[in-house]
């Protein structure tokens, strides 16, 4: 029970002031119509929401996805309580369009065995399987590793565009790199 609190208490959002005010100052803009300033914020969190997808969604949907959770953001700006919680918000959908993937039904056609992949290098196969290892864990620790490992965002950057406090995503990246690697037997 100790650990479930945890990682609950992990998971408290808290956004640096200047950075929640920009997001609000931009927000304001693009509800105005300013695309100039929506296309700031897209560029402010696209990293984000690629690492949130990745952790969900197999790799050839995530630039779609990622495609249809800007777009939703867009169409839905004016729903936004509160501008500075741009961040938290955008997230929110980018997790969201995610379970609506896999609540799809997608149709798929065998491929025959003998069909090369066309990046079969040892490197790129054991950085699938790791993938495929981190989806598997708690989604503080996944988040915050893909963010780190497949985004190469530093810790200060995953708080700024998540909401998390800094000492929260060292606490996330510690406990999900230590259960990663017992994962991996390394």
């Amino acid at each position: 029970m100790a650990i479930a609190n945890d990682v609950l208490m992990s998971a408290v959002t808290m956004f640096p002031a200047g950075h929640a005010d920009e997001d609000a100052r931009l927000v304001a803009l693009a509800r105005d119509g300013d695309r100039a300033a929506f296309t700031r914020l897209y560029d402010r969190y696209a990293r984000m929401i690629h690492g949130l997808l990745v952790a969900r969604v197999p790799r050839p949907d995530v630039d779609d996805l990622a495609n249809d959770v800007c777009l939703a953001a867009w169409g839905r700006l004016a729903s936004l309580r509160d501008p500075a919680a741009f961040g938290g918000w955008l997230a929110t959908i980018a997790r969201n369009r995610a379970a609506d993937f896999h609540r799809a039904t997608i149709e798929s056609t065998e491929l025959s065995a003998d069909l090369g992949a066309p990046d079969r290098t040892p490197a790129r196969t054991e950085a699938l399987a790791v993938l495929a290892v981190i989806r598997g864990l708690p989604e503080a620790y996944r988040d915050t590793l893909v963010l780190r490992l497949v985004e190469g965002m530093t810790g200060p950057e995953i708080s700024a565009r998540t909401g998390l406090t800094e000492g929260s995503v060292r606490v996330n990246l510690h406990r999900g790199m230590k259960l990663l690697r017992e994962k991996l037997g390394r």
